[in-house]
């Protein structure tokens, strides 16, 4: 068996698609110097904080996550003033917004049921936060106490793209599928990569630039449960579809290990899609150090657009 969850992963061809953190909406805090497994509470920032903001996000679609510029991470470049991103990641209600805070227990105050239910009037008042005017956000997975390949391949990937020019480029502190490193997610619109190499990254970040999603390499859309994930990227691929917002999961019906997931077209068509829950074999590691195992795929059997009648019935 290979040396990295990475390596073998990459090896045995293992399919990305459907394997994306799930979040409705992700709140960003700039965090620098190192970060433990566990960042919340195993970083620079209070760990009771910490705690407080995990048991305020839970169950309400709003994942929290640490970033930090690329490069080194002195203990001693602690800023005055720290960045905090939302975005909201729904087709139909997509958007993202900034603040900078000198007090990150401010975020507490945050409606956080609200926030993932797409309202962001809260973080307007609480915070100062404005639309975000620059350009899409690039957060690379460098996490090294989490999984050794996301240092091992993120760090390299997050400092060769910010010092080729890219703007938005930030480290982040858990994207989850290791295996895949390196992990990016693009903000606004929530789509994970997998495998990314820079000049790809580059191509995500033009296309997002323009409202167009690439499907190239990509995990699926946050907002979507993995079923739903590589539901909606099978339409993209099935139909040739690029812009992003005009797909939404509408119904996924079923359990584990069979879906039927509509997906559903801001021009009214519809597609039914067959979804099975396999096991990638043979065995591999989830991650650097733990046991093999057969992790679940979303494996998309069958995609069927819906008739008029069928619409109908």
């Amino acid at each position: 068996m290979s040396s990295t969850c990475s390596t073998a992963s990459r090896e045995l061809a293992e399919p990305v698609a459907g394997t994306a953190a799930t979040a409705t909406t992700w709140l960003l805090l700039e965090q620098p110097g190192p970060w433990g497994a566990k960042a919340l509470t195993s970083s620079h920032l209070d760990p009771a904080l910490g705690r407080a903001l995990e048991a305020a996000a839970k169950n309400t679609g709003v994942r929290i996550a640490l970033i930090r510029r690329p490069g080194r991470h002195a203990d001693s470049r602690m800023p005055a003033s720290r960045h905090v991103y939302v975005a909201h990641t729904v087709p139909g209600n997509v958007w993202f917004h900034e603040a900078t805070t000198a007090d990150p227990a401010r975020l507490l105050e945050l409606d956080f049921p609200a926030l993932g239910r797409g309202d962001a009037a809260g973080f307007g008042s609480v915070l100062g936060g404005v639309p975000h005017r620059g350009d899409p956000l690039a957060l690379v997975c460098t996490n090294g106490k989490r999984d050794r390949c996301c240092a091992l391949l993120g760090r390299p990937l997050a400092a060769e793209l910010a010092s080729s020019g890219v703007e938005g480029v930030w480290e982040v502190t858990h994207l989850g599928g290791h295996r895949f490193s390196p992990t990016v997610l693009v903000l606004p619109y929530g789509y994970a990569y997998g495998r990314a190499e820079a000049h790809a990254v580059k191509e995500v970040l033009h296309g997002a630039r323009e409202g167009r999603i690439v499907t190239e390499g990509c995990r699926g859309a946050s907002a979507w449960e993995r079923p739903g994930q590589a539901a909606e990227l099978a339409v993209r691929r099935a139909i040739g579809e690029d812009a992003a917002q005009v797909l939404s999961v509408v119904r996924t019906e079923g359990a584990a290990p069979r879906w039927e997931v509509t997906v559903a077209h801001a021009d009214g068509r519809r597609w039914r899609v067959e979804v099975d829950q396999g096991a990638s074999l043979p065995p591999r590691p989830e991650s650097c150090g733990s046991v093999l195992g057969s992790p679940a795929r979303m494996d998309v059997v069958a995609v069927r657009e819906l008739t008029t009648a069928a619409l109908a019935s």
